[in-house]
């Protein structure tokens, strides 16, 4: 979102004002079907017309924002009066050359980016199955689970930036991509394009399997490969096993998903933790935020400290070890947490995007209240605070 608008010449907006009888609402475009009116909706279907509208845009007054697949966003109750820019450009295509490489168009639903991958026998995606979204949000949030993220087999954006006005062709190692974070999702303003991806050749064969709750659905070894099909199907089954996979008969998919991320923290300070609290070693090349204990000082990172071992929490133990229990809603709210997940907060019809981030607030008081960690929200926010 920018102080910059958009005014479309020569494209029909596919919404109304907030003034008009029947505006569309965020809670017809977002997963967590909570969100007020939109100003005007433009859904630029080919590159040139998404380059057009977004120049611009930003040379109009009034606000603006992107919006993708809606999986990732919560947006106030009182919606957003400006301009809202929805990537709809699709497409897929394969470069020729001997190391396999994808070229995706941002509004391409990421899971059918995975499934393609898959069907031409090509690994690296494999265990990011089921992530709702868009490609273009991708590398926004460096999407990740099950071993895998973004980041191991992204290439480069095709970058509409903001400062300039230009198409830039920008490196995966200048997006300072991190865990659920990169320089784009930091405040570097412009639209994602396209992805380019290089995938492996494995003769059908995936990955090193590389997180032990899958290696288990699959019955192999961490390490170890497994068919590229069986990956895909047993990630799925997971995610619908937590509520994870977009599904009209399941309630529990009515959701942002994952709401918080897992905190980084000290080993010196998760060493205060439970005995039997999980946790996991970060690499130092996530660049992962430091989480501070509550009411401790903000000391600036030195060259000395800044090699100091950092370890992954669970949000979800943390959450479930404060009292919060999987089903649970504030009284009349019909915002509640998932019954299949602690980390993802569902919609059980009708909430609004204030019940949500009650809810929120309330998990964030219980965690920090018994561990002294302040869970951060993956979702991004508009016009809500937590």
């Amino acid at each position: 979102m920018s102080p910059a608008g958009m005014s479309p010449a020569g494209m029909s907006p596919d919404s109304a004002s907030p003034d008009s009888a029947s505006p569309v609402r965020f809670s017809d475009l977002t997963t967590l079907r909570v969100g007020g009116p939109v100003g005007v909706l433009v859904e630029p279907a080919t590159r040139v017309e998404l380059i057009a509208a977004a120049r611009e845009a930003w040379d109009a007054p009034e606000d603006w924002m992107i919006l993708g697949g809606g999986s990732n966003l919560l947006v106030t109750d009182e919606g957003f009066g400006g301009t809202v820019l929805r990537i709809a450009t699709r497409g897929i295509d394969r470069a020729t050359g001997t190391v396999p490489r994808i070229k995706v168009q941002a509004g391409e639903p990421w899971d059918a980016v995975v499934a393609a991958a898959v069907r031409h026998g090509l690994a690296g995606i494999e265990a990011l199955s089921g992530i709702p979204g868009t490609a273009g949000a991708g590398p926004i949030q460096n999407i990740g689970a099950y071993g895998q993220q973004l980041s191991d087999v992204l290439v480069a954006i095709d970058f509409l930036d903001f400062e300039s006005g230009e198409v830039l062709t920008i490196p995966a190692e200048e997006l300072d991509l991190g865990y659920r974070s990169s320089a784009l999702k930091r405040g570097r303003l412009g639209v994602v394009l396209a992805l380019e991806l290089v995938l492996h050749d494995a003769r059908g064969e995936s990955a090193p399997v590389a997180y032990s709750q899958l290696a288990s659905a699959l019955g192999v070894e961490l390490g170890a490969r497994a068919p590229l099909a069986a990956v895909r199907d047993a990630v799925l089954t997971l995610r619908a096993s937590k509520g994870m996979v977009l599904d009209p008969a399941d309630p529990d998919s009515v959701s942002a998903g994952s709401f918080f991320t897992n905190p980084i923290v000290s080993e010196a300070f998760a060493r205060g933790l439970p005995a039997e609290a999980p946790r996991f070693p970060v690499d130092p090349e996530e660049d992962a935020p430091r989480i501070l204990p509550l009411g401790s000082e903000i000391v600036p990172e030195t060259p000395e400290s800044s090699g100091e071992f950092l370890v992954k929490l669970s949000a979800a133990w943390l959450i479930e070890r404060a009292g919060i229990e999987r089903g649970f809603a504030l009284p009349g709210s019909r915002a509640a947490v998932s019954a299949k997940h602690t980390l993802a907060l569902i919609n059980r019809g009708g909430a609004s995007a204030a019940e949500v981030a009650e809810l929120a607030r309330f998990v964030q008081t219980r965690v920090a209240a018994e561990f002294g960690v302040h869970l951060q929200p993956e979702p991004t926010l508009v016009g809500v605070e937590l």
